[in-house]
């Protein structure tokens, strides 16, 4: 495992790239898109520990459809959620699915450091899973 890689994948440019900026100044090193097939591509080529996954991609998949088949893909992944409100049922189904944590979009570098924070978080518990095993 690259220590330090993660997926980002959200079909909004403007948070892929504020939220990439964050992470890459913090050494992370980031890979993006906004394609739901690029993300299961990745999920298979690459094996990454950490993804952050917006709300929406493509025109119809979301979030919501996305997130079980990259579980089905590796049960074992950490996902971080980056979306708006979505209605209550959709984030019980997401829930369920064992995310990590939930941040809402940031709109400036100052709110990308909570999602700077969830991924050091992911990170800890990613490499002591890995430590355990």
């Amino acid at each position: 495992m690259k220590e330090k890689s993660v997926l980002l994948a959200d079909r909004d440019t403007a948070t892929r790239r504020l939220i990439a900026n964050v992470l890459s100044r913090a050494g992370y090193e980031v890979r993006t898109t906004d394609s739901a097939v690029d993300v299961l591509g990745d999920l298979l080529k690459n094996k990454p520990h950490v993804v952050l996954v917006g709300s929406d991609f493509d025109e119809k998949v979301g979030a919501e459809d996305l997130i079980p088949l990259m579980k089905r893909c590796d049960r074992s992944l950490t996902i971080i959620l980056v979306s708006d409100e979505k209605p209550l049922p959709i984030m019980q189904k997401i829930r369920r699915e064992g995310i990590f944590y939930h941040s809402l979009k940031p709109v400036n570098a100052r709110d990308g450091e909570e999602i700077r924070t969830a991924v050091e978080c992911a990170f800890r518990n990613v490499l002591n899973v890995l430590s355990i095993h």
